[in-house]
Order: C-alpha cells, then structure tokens, then sequence
C-alpha cells in the first residue's frame, strides 16, 4: 500500500505541465481514496482525511506541501511506482483522467455536496466507511 505522500507524487506526475495547487491536490487524494474503497473495498493510503472547513484533506500531505501556499505545487523528482500494484495506480490514473481537469474550488464545490464532507464535523475524520458508502453509490449511479 502506497502512502498519501506517493499518491499524491503519482498524481502530480500525471499533472504534467498543468499546474497543481495544493488544495487542487487534497481533493484529487480524496477522490483517489473514495473511488478506491468502492471499487476495490481497501484504502489506497492508510493515511486519514479530515474534513476541514475548506474541504477534505490529508494533514500530512497538507504539511509537506504547505510552504507552497495557494501557488502551484513545483516539479520534483522521481514517482516510486515500485509503492502501487497495477490496480492501484489505474484507480489513481481514471481519478486523475476524470477529476483533474476540475479547477480546485470547482473540486471543492462539488466535495462540500457530497454526504463524506458534508455530514462529517468539521476538523473531524472522514471514515472509510462513510467514503466506501457514497462512492459506491456514485459508482452505480453511473452505471445506470
């Protein structure tokens, strides 16, 4: 199991030249970590998310990038793909194919309407178990 940290390198590897904030990153974390647990019924990161009041976020990732402000996270080095199993990285690939053309507020609008952020005090965790239960949903309602 990759840690959040890996993810979001993974994530911002797929960035390419788009520029990506560190906001615009804890949403596309949250949406890697929900669509896993539907699909796969595991977390993709064992780190928790909590529901701040401007949306989901990894406080660890949240620290290691916080020096960049609302700037674009810079280029860095190499992504251990060696951390992901091929299942993992293709849910992070779809997540970031489908959410990363999202602005970050855009992102965070849609994250404030969903039953994980929304029912969730603020401050508090996100469980897996409330991530599990909405992105499955989210998962058959696309296939209907």
């Amino acid at each position: 199991m990759p840690s959040a940290s890996q993810v979001a390198k993974l994530l911002l590897g797929l960035a390419d030249d788009e520029l990506v904030s560190n906001r615009h990153l804890q949403m596309l974390l949250y949406y890697a970590q929900g669509f896993h647990l539907a699909i796969r019924g595991t977390p993709l990161y064992p780190e928790p998310i909590e529901a701040w009041e401007q949306g989901p976020v990894v406080p660890a990732v949240w620290e290691e990038y916080r020096d960049v402000g609302a700037s674009a996270i810079p280029p860095f080095g190499d992504i251990d793909l060696d951390a992901f199993n091929a299942r993992e990285s293709d849910v992070v690939k779809e997540v970031y194919a489908v959410y990363g053309q999202f602005s970050a507020w855009k992102l965070r609008n849609m994250t404030h309407e969903e039953a994980p952020w929304s029912s969730t005090p603020r401050d508090a965790v996100i469980s897996h178990q409330q991530l599990a239960d909405y992105f499955v949903g989210q998962l058959t309602d696309d296939a209907t």
